[in-house]
Protein backbone atom coordinates (compact mmCIF):
# COMPACT_ATOMS: atom_id res chain seq x y z
CA UNK A 1 0.00 0.00 0.00
CA UNK A 2 1.37 3.57 -0.81
CA UNK A 3 -1.11 5.53 1.55
CA UNK A 4 -0.61 9.90 1.00
CA UNK A 5 -2.26 11.29 3.72
CA UNK A 6 -3.56 14.30 2.88
CA UNK A 7 -4.73 15.81 6.43
CA UNK A 8 -5.01 14.21 9.58
CA UNK A 9 -7.42 12.05 8.71
CA UNK A 10 -7.56 11.63 4.80
CA UNK A 11 -5.57 10.06 2.66
CA UNK A 12 -5.57 8.35 -0.78
CA UNK A 13 -4.05 5.66 -2.70
CA UNK A 14 -3.14 4.07 -6.02
CA UNK A 15 -5.98 0.43 -5.77
CA UNK A 16 -6.30 -1.08 -3.22
CA UNK A 17 -6.58 -5.38 -2.66
CA UNK A 18 -9.10 -7.01 -0.72
CA UNK A 19 -6.39 -8.06 1.81
CA UNK A 20 -5.36 -4.59 2.32
CA UNK A 21 -9.06 -3.97 4.41
CA UNK A 22 -7.75 -5.95 7.23
CA UNK A 23 -4.40 -3.98 7.69
CA UNK A 24 -6.00 -1.05 6.92
CA UNK A 25 -8.60 -1.93 10.11
CA UNK A 26 -5.49 -3.09 12.46
CA UNK A 27 -4.20 0.81 11.14
CA UNK A 28 -7.03 2.29 12.54
CA UNK A 29 -8.64 3.34 9.38
CA UNK A 30 -12.63 3.55 9.77
CA UNK A 31 -13.65 3.97 6.04
CA UNK A 32 -12.74 3.17 2.61
CA UNK A 33 -14.12 5.12 -0.91
CA UNK A 34 -13.71 3.83 -3.70
CA UNK A 35 -13.45 5.89 -6.51
CA UNK A 36 -12.48 3.73 -9.66
CA UNK A 37 -15.08 2.33 -11.86
CA UNK A 38 -15.70 -1.57 -12.03
CA UNK A 39 -15.40 -1.45 -15.73
CA UNK A 40 -11.38 -0.77 -14.87
CA UNK A 41 -10.86 -3.55 -12.21
CA UNK A 42 -10.93 -7.33 -12.65
CA UNK A 43 -14.02 -9.27 -10.62
CA UNK A 44 -11.75 -9.81 -7.56
CA UNK A 45 -11.49 -5.75 -7.28
CA UNK A 46 -14.75 -4.76 -8.28
CA UNK A 47 -16.77 -2.57 -5.73
CA UNK A 48 -18.47 -6.07 -4.39
CA UNK A 49 -15.70 -7.53 -3.61
CA UNK A 50 -14.06 -4.29 -1.91
CA UNK A 51 -16.90 -3.73 0.15
CA UNK A 52 -17.57 -7.42 1.09
CA UNK A 53 -13.75 -7.06 2.50
CA UNK A 54 -14.06 -3.89 4.22
CA UNK A 55 -17.15 -4.44 5.55
CA UNK A 56 -16.07 -8.01 6.64
CA UNK A 57 -12.61 -6.23 8.57
CA UNK A 58 -14.94 -3.75 10.30
CA UNK A 59 -14.74 -1.05 7.52
CA UNK A 60 -17.30 1.34 6.34
CA UNK A 61 -17.33 1.60 2.35
CA UNK A 62 -18.48 3.79 -0.07
CA UNK A 63 -18.66 3.54 -3.85
CA UNK A 64 -18.01 7.09 -5.72
CA UNK A 65 -16.77 5.95 -8.72
CA UNK A 66 -15.32 8.57 -11.24
CA UNK A 67 -14.07 8.30 -14.65
CA UNK A 68 -12.20 11.61 -16.04
CA UNK A 69 -13.45 13.71 -17.79
CA UNK A 70 -17.23 13.15 -16.49
CA UNK A 71 -16.31 14.16 -12.55
CA UNK A 72 -19.98 16.38 -11.21
CA UNK A 73 -20.55 17.79 -8.54
CA UNK A 74 -22.81 15.18 -7.05
CA UNK A 75 -19.37 12.98 -7.04
CA UNK A 76 -17.88 15.85 -4.98
CA UNK A 77 -20.40 15.90 -2.81
CA UNK A 78 -20.62 12.75 -2.23
CA UNK A 79 -16.76 12.36 -1.45
CA UNK A 80 -17.40 15.27 1.30
CA UNK A 81 -20.40 13.36 2.75
CA UNK A 82 -18.19 10.29 2.22
CA UNK A 83 -15.09 12.02 4.62
CA UNK A 84 -17.33 14.16 7.21
CA UNK A 85 -19.44 11.26 7.79
CA UNK A 86 -16.43 8.88 8.80
CA UNK A 87 -16.03 8.00 12.78
CA UNK A 88 -12.08 8.12 12.05
CA UNK A 89 -9.53 7.80 9.11
CA UNK A 90 -10.81 8.06 5.88
CA UNK A 91 -8.46 5.83 3.01
CA UNK A 92 -9.96 7.02 -0.61
CA UNK A 93 -8.37 4.92 -3.82
CA UNK A 94 -8.46 4.60 -7.34
CA UNK A 95 -5.72 3.37 -9.95
CA UNK A 96 -3.29 6.24 -8.99
CA UNK A 97 -4.91 7.96 -6.34
CA UNK A 98 -5.39 11.14 -8.40
CA UNK A 99 -9.16 11.03 -8.78
CA UNK A 100 -9.32 10.63 -5.01
CA UNK A 101 -6.85 13.34 -4.43
CA UNK A 102 -8.49 15.76 -6.77
CA UNK A 103 -12.15 14.48 -5.24
CA UNK A 104 -11.01 15.49 -1.82
CA UNK A 105 -9.11 18.75 -3.40
CA UNK A 106 -12.64 19.67 -4.28
CA UNK A 107 -14.62 18.35 -1.29
CA UNK A 108 -12.66 20.83 0.61
CA UNK A 109 -13.13 24.17 -1.10
CA UNK A 110 -14.74 26.45 1.51
CA UNK A 111 -13.26 24.58 4.41
CA UNK A 112 -9.64 25.55 3.66
CA UNK A 113 -7.95 28.28 1.77
CA UNK A 114 -7.17 27.03 -1.79
CA UNK A 115 -3.72 26.96 -1.59
CA UNK A 116 -3.50 24.39 1.92
CA UNK A 117 -5.39 22.25 -0.44
CA UNK A 118 -2.83 22.41 -3.16
CA UNK A 119 -0.38 22.22 -0.71
CA UNK A 120 -1.54 19.16 0.48
CA UNK A 121 -2.00 17.70 -2.53
CA UNK A 122 1.35 18.56 -3.49
CA UNK A 123 3.08 17.04 -0.56
CA UNK A 124 1.23 13.81 -1.70
CA UNK A 125 2.33 13.79 -4.74
CA UNK A 126 -0.17 14.85 -6.98
CA UNK A 127 0.06 18.70 -7.94
CA UNK A 128 -3.25 19.84 -8.80
CA UNK A 129 -2.24 23.25 -9.21
CA UNK A 130 -4.70 23.66 -12.18
CA UNK A 131 -7.68 22.96 -9.81
CA UNK A 132 -7.60 26.81 -7.81
CA UNK A 133 -9.93 28.02 -10.39
CA UNK A 134 -12.70 25.46 -9.24
CA UNK A 135 -11.36 24.90 -5.79
CA UNK A 136 -12.26 28.90 -5.65
CA UNK A 137 -15.65 28.55 -7.19
CA UNK A 138 -17.18 25.81 -5.15
CA UNK A 139 -15.61 28.01 -2.30
CA UNK A 140 -17.86 30.81 -3.64
CA UNK A 141 -20.71 28.55 -3.42
CA UNK A 142 -20.21 27.41 -0.14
Amino acid sequence: MDLRPLDETTSVTPQLDPADMAVLAADGVTAIICNRPDAEVPPSHQAGAMQAAAEAAGLSFTFNPIAMPNLTLDAVEEQADAIAGAEGRVVAYCASGTRSAVLWALAMAGQRPTQDILAATRNAGYALDGLAPQIDQLAGQA
